[in-house]
């Protein structure tokens, strides 16, 4: 930059002399030829600092955020069939909710949901201090943005106490944290799960069931997905099912023979034992929505009844 401030003083000395006008028109052109000098090297450094910020700004982006080692693989949020509940169909009051949350790092230990005239809130309580802030999108977006829109902790006797607006219920949603030891945005995905609050708080989804899918009397096949318990028991599918006006039942083979019992809809069933699988006979409320199913084990030293969670998709009946 000294350089032009320079040439801008040799400039004004030229044309404060007086020249000819002959010289001067001469001189002028050269004049105009080093100013347009001057102006085309202001640009460059100019676009070679901007370019150079750009550059620090994505460094400094990509240095904040948690990749390589550093992540761990994201589990599945949600379930099938998820149908998203929006703010203004929930009944006001304060609720304790269930949140879903795609890393194990990241366990929600409460949360504590408002409703109130149409917006949603959620405290939510982390059993620990490894986060220092959160932030209501992805870790990149977090790693960019300004401090004042971080979401600060509360300190309580249970733990880390962070209120987050909530848009819906039963939708994944975006929520950057910040981790204390190692000073990086991590991603992580929460669900706020509509199913594990009261009776009336949001309106009741129509059940889908036979008599609804026009289904006639008969014997027919379902694809049924099974979770809960350690994972490693399983039911064959596709089941057999059986309709019969308009009530459905299922047969649900275990892979295991040790299962000696199951609670559906609060009533007590036992099993065939056949080709080494505990085979029970149970009815099926509806299709495409969890079902919640007890049963119990006696393949540990003592028996021990889980609760497992099976979704029957009706668009796989046959």
């Amino acid at each position: 930059m000294k350089k032009i401030f320079i040439l801008t003083a040799v400039l004004s000395a030229f044309i404060l002399t007086g020249c000819s006008s002959a010289a001067g028109s001469d001189e002028n052109s050269g004049l105009g030829e080093i100013t347009l000098s001057v102006t085309e090297a202001e640009v460059t450094e100019a676009e070679t600092e901007a370019q150079s910020e750009e550059t620090t700004q994505a460094e400094v982006t990509e240095l904040a955020v948690a990749s390589g080692d550093d992540v761990i693989e994201a589990d599945e949020v949600g379930f099938e069939g998820m149908e998203e509940i929006s703010a203004d169909k929930v009944k006001d009051g304060t609720y304790h909710i269930d949140v879903d949350s795609s890393s194990s790092m990241f366990k929600i230990a409460d949360c504590e949901l408002t409703a109130e005239e149409g917006t949603l809130t959620a405290k939510l309580t982390i059993n620990s201090k490894s986060y220092d802030h959160l932030f209501a999108g992805t870790a990149e977006e977090a790693a960019q943005a300004d401090e004042s829109s971080f979401i600060e902790p509360e300190e309580t006797d249970e733990g880390r106490v962070f209120t987050v607006s909530v848009e819906a219920l039963n939708k994944k949603v975006n929520l950057a944290a910040f981790s204390h030891k190692k000073q990086l945005w991590y991603d992580r995905v929460l669900v706020f799960r509509a199913d594990s609050l009261p009776e009336g708080v949001v309106p009741e989804k129509e059940k889908i069931t036979a008599s609804t899918l026009g289904i006639e009397d008969g014997e027919y096949t379902v694809e049924v997905k099974l979770e809960g318990g350690s994972g490693k028991a399983s039911v064959e599918s596709p089941a057999k099912i059986s309709v019969k006006n308009g009530e459905t039942t299922a047969v649900l083979k275990w892979s295991s023979d040790k299962y000696d019992y199951m609670i559906v809809d609060g009533e007590k069933y036992l099993p065939e034992i056949t080709d080494g699988s505990s085979v029970f006979e149970v009815p099926l409320s509806s299709f495409d929505t969890e079902l919640k199913m007890n049963a119990d084990t006696t393949a540990m030293s003592t028996p021990h009844e889980i609760e497992y969670t099976l979704f029957f998709d009706s668009s796989t009946i046959s």
